[in-house]
């Protein structure tokens, strides 16, 4: 018996077919593994080009974040008081390159005198040994005190600080290249110019979070110098420069700006006390403003979940250094916001946030595989 149209219909109806797009084309339907091997796939390739690229996209990476701190005086001064463009970037990056000249200049002669007085450094540490080892004699501990003695005065500290020094120049040199992506940037923005959608969001908690963290670390930075200056540490000013930068590194920065005076104040001072007090005060401050009023100020922050925040410092700083761990936090929070607008990606915006994604969240997603 010939088969009817409906017959015809419902046959086709049991058979596998494939979704049609609005245009046309093909849908065809990933499984969650594949789906999830080609994120694996594209995630180890990107970050094998950005570290590659590095010695480029640091610089420039660093700009686009530092612009953000300059682009309010830029704006201020085209809008308010009605400054050209050029003449508006211009005065900003004459008082940025102030700064960062003044702090290169703060560095160099701190660490001159380090090198200057290098000699006075090592025999005061060879008397720390040297009453570490007279403590040790006392409770009859053997552990080869008179190696440790001649290893402390074998110390290559001229070399040390000479190379921190070099690292400190090395800094301020490539931030003529940073200053160089700077100008380009705020050449190329309006301020009057609107963004909607996902530009918006980003703008809108990068630059919350990058003032917000600027002001904060700055007011650390200094109250650390003026403390450490009072308590008449060496290198008072350096460490406050230290606690500066250092706090822009969440979590493990505020720890490490904290102890960093210790070798200093074990070395310079004799009294228990003092050398309680120069770590004791710094910590005080850190924790007052890193723990109270810092997130007071900076209300939602980026949310990011505190572990994902430390997964993210050591990666970024395999990929770029030092750098990369100060941008870690901001670099995040922005692929936390893409991947929230992709629907593949976002249960792993939702996990990065600390939260766990919703049900139905995670399918296999339709992708157009081909087009007419």
């Amino acid at each position: 018996m010939a088969a009817t149209p409906n017959d015809s219909a419902n046959s086709s109806g049991n058979q596998p077919s494939q979704a049609r797009g609005s245009s046309g084309g093909e849908r065809v339907e990933l499984s969650p593994l594949t789906q999830a091997s080609i994120l694996v796939i594209a995630g180890v390739a990107g970050a094998f080009a950005l570290w590659y690229t590095r010695p480029v996209m640091v610089p420039f990476v660093l700009a686009v974040f530092l612009s953000y701190l300059m682009s309010p005086l830029v704006d201020f001064l085209r809008v308010k008081w009605r400054f050209p463009k050029p003449a508006a970037v211009a005065l900003t990056l004459t008082v940025a390159t102030l700064l960062l000249a003044s702090v290169g200049l703060l560095i160099y002669t701190s660490t001159a005198g380090l090198i200057n007085n290098v000699d006075l450094y090592q025999e005061r540490v060879v008397r720390l040994a040297e009453r570490a080892v007279g403590v040790l004699d006392r409770f009859g501990l053997q552990l080869g005190q008179g190696d440790l003695v001649d290893a402390v005065r074998q110390l290559p500290l001229l070399q040390w600080a000479r190379a921190g020094a070099g690292t400190a120049v090395g800094l301020v040199t490539n931030g003529v290249l940073v200053l160089i992506f700077i100008v380009y940037i705020l050449i190329g923005r309006h301020p009057n110019q609107s963004r909607s959608g996902i530009f918006a969001e980003i703008d809108s908690k990068v630059s919350r979070y990058i003032v917000i963290k600027f002001v904060t670390s700055a007011s650390t930075g200094l109250l650390t110098g003026i403390i450490l200056a009072l308590f008449g540490l060496e290198l008072a000013l350096v460490f406050g420069v230290m606690a500066f930068l250092l706090n822009f590194i969440p979590s493990i920065g505020s720890v490490i700006a904290t102890l960093l005076p210790l070798p200093v104040a074990l070395i310079q001072f004799h009294s228990p006390v003092a050398i309680v007090a120069v770590i004791l005060a710094p910590g005080i401050v850190q924790f007052t403003i890193g723990n109270i009023i810092e997130p007071l100020v900076m209300g939602e922050g980026l949310d990011l979940h505190p572990v994902v925040i430390l997964m993210a410092l050591v990666l970024w700083g395999l990929l770029w250094g030092v750098v990369g761990m100060l941008l870690a936090a901001p670099i995040t929070a922005i692929a936390r916001i893409v991947f929230a607008r992709i629907r593949i990606t976002r249960p792993l915006a939702e996990l990065m946030a600390g939260r766990l994604p919703r049900e139905g969240m995670v399918t296999a997603e339709t992708f157009i595989a081909s087009e007419p």
